[in-house]
C-alpha cells in the first residue's frame, strides 16, 4: 500500500516506536447540535528538532498550487470558505472579516505573495494541509494536555491562554478542553499550555470539520499530516477517528 508521496509504508521496526500501546485519545463531541465535528489522530515518537531539507520543497509546491487554484479578490465566494463564514456570524457570533478563519487568513497570506511563517517542521506542515483543503489545524503536544479524554463544549467563562496573547476569560465560545483546561478556541485559537514545539513528540492533529463539509475531506487532509509526519520526522500513526 502507497501514502501520498508515492512511498511504501515503513515497517514498525524501521519506526523505532516503543512496542509498548499508547494510550488511544478520546474526544467526545457535546456541541454538535451546533454542527461542529472533527477528525482526529494521534501520531506518537516524531524528531520535531531538526528540519527536513525537503519540507521546504514540499511548502513551496503547495504554495504553488494554491495560487495557481485560488484569487484573493474571489476567496469570499469559495463553497468551503462561506460555510466558515458563516459559521463566524451565525453560530460563534464573530465578524469573519475581522477575525478570519484561521486557513484563510493564511491562505490569504499566500495569494498575496508571502510565504507561509515557518514555526517548527510539525506546525508547518499543518499549516501546509490547512491551505490545501480549506480547513482549520489544530496541533497539540499531547504529552502536555495531561489527559485521554477530551470534551468540545460550550465554555462557562474558563481561563484561556491563546498562543501569543494575553490570558483571557471565554464565555459563549465552543472549546476543545480537558477538565476545566482550554487546549482551543473552536476552531481558530490555541492554547500556549499545550502547544506543539521543537522538543515535542508526541501530537494530536485535530482538522475542525462543520456539518456541511465531507468526511472525506476531513479524513484526507488528516492523513496527509501524518503521513507527512511519518515520512519526514518518523513517528507512527493511529487511527483516524470522526467525532
Amino acid at each position: 500500500m502507497r501514502n501520498f508521496w508515492g512511498l511504501r509504508w515503513p515497517s514498525i521496526a524501521a519506526l523505532k516506536i516503543n512496542p509498548i500501546a499508547d494510550p488511544p485519545m478520546d474526544i467526545k463531541n457535546l456541541v454538535s447540535d451546533a454542527g461542529v465535528k472533527i477528525a482526529y489522530q494521534t501520531v506518537w515518537g516524531i524528531d520535531n528538532a531538526i528540519r527536513p531539507r525537503e519540507l521546504d520543497d514540499l511548502i513551496k509546491s503547495v504554495e504553488n498550487e494554491v495560487r495557481n487554484k485560488y484569487k484573493i479578490d474571489e476567496l469570499k465566494n469559495n463553497k468551503i470558505i462561506r460555510i466558515y463564514r458563516d459559521f463566524y456570524w451565525k453560530v460563534i457570533g464573530i465578524d469573519p472579516t475581522k477575525q478570519r478563519p484561521a486557513q484563510e487568513a493564511l491562505l490569504r497570506r499566500v495569494l498575496r505573495g508571502e510565504p507561509l511563517p515557518r514555526i517548527n517542521p510539525a506546525v508547518d506542515i499543518g499549516n501546509i494541509a490547512s491551505i490545501k483543503w480549506l480547513l482549520p489545524v489544530g496541533l497539540y503536544d499531547i504529552d502536555k494536555i495531561g489527559s485521554n479524554s477530551l470534551e468540545l463544549r460550550w465554555s462557562r467563562g474558563e481561563l484561556f491562554r491563546p498562543i501569543g496573547g494575553k490570558p483571557v476569560q471565554v464565555s459563549g465560545q465552543i472549546i476543545l478542553a480537558a477538565g476545566d483546561t482550554v487546549l482551543h478556541v473552536y476552531p481558530y485559537r490555541d492554547s500556549e499550555l499545550t502547544k506543539v514545539d521543537e522538543n515535542t513528540k508526541n501530537i494530536l492533529i485535530i482538522v475542525a470539520g462543520l456539518k456541511e463539509i465531507y468526511d472525506d475531506m476531513l479524513i484526507e487532509c488528516s492523513r496527509f499530516i501524518s503521513e507527512s509526519y511519518e515520512k519526514l520526522l518518523g513517528g507512527k500513526a493511529g487511527d483516524i477517528k470522526i467525532g
